[in-house]
This record gives C-alpha cells, sequence and structure tokens, in this order.
C-alpha cells in the first residue's frame, strides 16, 4: 500500500508540475477536479482522529497499568518508558527546531500550505494552560482540542483501571471495538490513498514544479536526524545507567539493527532482541519481561519523529512556538506514542502526528502528501526503537549484587565521582 501511495503522490506531483505556470483550461479544469478530491480525502482522515486517539489512550493506560502490577520489573520498565519517551521528544523539538533555524525549509515550500493559513503567531506566556482540564470533554473532543482530550483521556484510562473488574472489562471491551471500527475505517480511506494523494500531490506539483521534490527530500532529512539523535543517545544512557561500554553495547545491538533495517518492525525484532540479551548480560528472567512490553509500547524514537513532523509543519505554515507550546505538543506526543499499540505504519503516522498538531496550533493539510514519503524515516524510526529498547532491557536488568557484578568488569564503566 505504501509504494502504491509513493507513486500517486509521484505521478500527482509530475502532472502538477508539467503544467505549472501555463495558464490553459487543462490545468484549471484538473485543479479544479483535484483540490476537492484531496480534501475529501483528508477530512476522512481527520474524522477517525479523535475516536481512535480516544480509545487507543484509554485502552493503552489500562494495558500499561495492568503490566505495573504485574511485577517490579515491569514497573520498572514502565517508569523508564514515560521518562524516556517524554526526554527524547524533548530532544527532538530543541534538535529540529536548531536545524531548521540553520537550514530553513526551501524557498518555494508555500504550496505545502493550508489554505487559511495566516500570519505567525504566538501565545501568550503563561495561557497554555488555560483549559487544559476540559470543563466539558465533550466540546473538547468537537473542536478536535487534543491537550485537553489526552489529559481527559489519560483520567478516564486510570480511573477506569481501578474499577471492579467486570464493569472494567466492559468497558475495555468497548473501547477496544471503538479502536478496531476506527481502523477498520482508515484502513479504507488508505485503499483510496492513492488517489487522494495524487490529487493533493497534482495541487502542489502545479504550484511549486519540482521544487517540492526538493522540500520532500529536506523533511526526510530532518526527521531522519530527529530518530538518529535518539538512537545514538540509546548509547550514551546504556553507559551511563546501564554500566556497559559503548562498544560492549554496539556488538550487542548490531543484530538486531541489521534486522530492523531490513524489516521496518520492532515485532519482528523481538527474537533478535532476545538473543542479543546474552551480549547485554542482564540479570535472568529480565529482558524476557522487558523487551516483550517494550515492542508493543515503547517507541522513543517513533515519539520524536512525531514531534519532529509537528514542528517542521509549524515551521512550514509559520506558527510560532512557544517553550509552552513545544512542552504541550512534548507531552501529547509521548503520552499518544505509548498508546499507539501495534497499529501500522501508515495508519500510526496519521493517528500520532494529527494529535501532536492539532495540540500545538499546526495545520494538518500537508500530512497526506508527508505519509507518501513516511517509508523512508519509517527506516530509521524502527532502528531507533529497536536501540533504545535494548538500552532500557540494558538499564532494568542490569546485574545488581556483586556477585553478578564481576561478570561485567571489563564491560562496565565505574561512575564518575
Amino acid at each position: 500500500m505504501s509504494t502504491r501511495i509513493l507513486l500517486g503522490l509521484a505521478v500527482g506531483l509530475l502532472a502538477g508540475a508539467a503544467l505549472s505556470g501555463r495558464s490553459s483550461s487543462a490545468l484549471d479544469l484538473l485543479s479544479a477536479i483535484a483540490a476537492p478530491v484531496g480534501q475529501l480525502w483528508l477530512d476522512a482522515l481527520t474524522m477517525t482522529v479523535v475516536p481512535l486517539v480516544f480509545g487507543l489512550l484509554v485502552t493503552g493506560v489500562g494495558s500499561a497499568t495492568s503490566s505495573a502490577k504485574a511485577g517490579g520489573v515491569a514497573a520498572r520498565a514502565m517508569l523508564w518508558f514515560v521518562i524516556l519517551l517524554v526526554a527524547a521528544c524533548a530532544l527532538s523539538a530543541v534538535l529540529t527546531t536548531t536545524i531548521l533555524a540553520w537550514t530553513p525549509i526551501p524557498a518555494g515550500s508555500l504550496a505545502l500550505r493550508a489554505p487559511n493559513s495566516g500570519p505567525p503567531v504566538l501565545a501568550a506566556t503563561g495561557a497554555w494552560f488555560s483549559g487544559i482540564i476540559p470543563a466539558n470533554p465533550v466540546k473538547a473532543a468537537a473542536e478536535m482540542s487534543m491537550a485537553p482530550l489526552v489529559v481527559f483521556a489519560l483520567f478516564f484510562g486510570f480511573a477506569a483501571s481501578r474499577i471492579e473488574a467486570h464493569l472494567r472489562a466492559l468497558l475495555t471491551t468497548f473501547f477496544e471495538a471503538v479502536v478496531a471500527t476506527m481502523l477498520l475505517i482508515v484502513h479504507w480511506v488508505l485503499l483510496a490513498g492513492p488517489i487522494g494523494v495524487m490529487a493533493l500531490g497534482f495541487g502542489v506539483g502545479a504550484k511549486m514544479g519540482l521544487g517540492a521534490a526538493g522540500t520532500l527530500v529536506h523533511y526526510v532529512l530532518v526527521v531522519a536526524a530527529a530518530c538518529l539523535a535518539v538512537t545514538l543517545s540509546a548509547y550514551a544512557l546504556s553507559a551511563l545507567i546501564g554500566r556497559i561500554s559503548p562498544l560492549a553495547f554496539a556488538k550487542a545491538a548490531l543484530p538486531v539493527q541489521v534486522v530492523a533495517l531490513g524489516t521496518q518492525s520492532s515485532l519482528a525484532c523481538l527474537p533478535a532482541m532476545i538473543t542479543a540479551t546474552g551480549a547485554l548480560r542482564t540479570s535472568p528472567g529480565a529482558a524476557e519481561v522487558v523487551l516483550p512490553l517494550s515492542v508493543s509500547i515503547f517507541r522513543a524514537a517513533s515519539a520524536a519523529a512525531n514531534i519532529a513532523v509537528a514542528v517542521y509543519l509549524a515551521h512550514l505554515h509559520g506558527v510560532v512556538l512557544s517553550p509552552a507550546t513545544l512542552m504541550i505538543g512534548v507531552l501529547v506526543a509521548a503520552a499518544v506514542s505509548l498508546a499507539a499499540v501495534g497499529l501500522p505504519a501508515q495508519v500510526s503516522f496519521f493517528a500520532t502526528v494529527g494529535p501532536v498538531c492539532l495540540a500545538m496550533g499546526v495545520p494538518l493539510d500537508a500530512l497526506p502528501v508527508l505519509l507518501a514519503v513516511e517509508t523512508i524515516p519509517d527506516v530509521f524510526r524502527t532502528l531507533g526503537n529497536v536501540t533504545t529498547d535494548l538500552a532500557v532491557a540494558r538499564i532494568v536488568g542490569r546485574p545488581r549484587d556483586g556477585a553478578a557484578a564481576i561478570g561485567d568488569e571489563n564491560e562496565c564503566a565505574e561512575p564518575a565521582r
């Protein structure tokens, strides 16, 4: 499906570029057809965001809470997941902002902007927390106010995990059904993806010509850089907190990373990750708990990439992001990523990036075009995800007793005094 969507984008861009700059009835007719078709396809995707995100958060919080109650190892792993997700998103927000300050989005990218994008707007300092607790959750959902909606969903999910078992089971079944229904709708919409993206690509190509390709390449490089930064951070974490040398960690991670590059699936890397725990010298049984849990719900590089996409689109649309707005985006990206369990890459792209953009006041109009080239950044997402999974496995499963630590003498560095 991703290949067909990418092909649709290429055809649309080339067709639009071929007719760009020409005053012809053919261009006017095709533009009049392409614009509403592309907008309808975008609206069809957008209509699933609120119920899908709310359902994912409620079921995800319940699942995470149950896992944490299962044992101390799982609880420690969940704590590290939350900390590292927020840290990865914050790193990505700062890095992406810095990169775009040094290498701005290529000139001529205005065609990717939303039609009604106004001048840059900066939220008033201190006003970001206003309404973060929704007085009316239904109104927040209707207005797609994602930050207060996420807060309500988190409260709802935690509360639901503490009610009577039979009532909790009913709620879980209901929201699992909502998520499954929304995913089926998204699947139907993505089947028409080549047509929708072709229509959107035609409009972009007609306005930008082949310069659109340069913007897309720039975008891919920026998002890949955010993912690589998280990947490199995993080496530092494993050395500083996991107390294993970067070289030893790199040797253990390399076979897993090769599988990740070939499959673009964290789940497919699980057997290789379990095998790598021998070289990581984790405590017996720890990795067997941490790694399946991390493959399911911990995607640090994906969360970092999501905030990078939102920051990129903010710069594209001229939305000035205050530190408070960036913080809102970081927290929403971390929460939504933790809940997006097992979604296909194309589905998770819109379901996880969309809420972040909405929370930061960034238009979604360019997301379908970026979705078409997501296959390339997805390689770096998976690479970063599996590397951070291994780092957490080492951190949580690091031998604590003196006897077990003897075997790590040559691998682990003494902490700085």
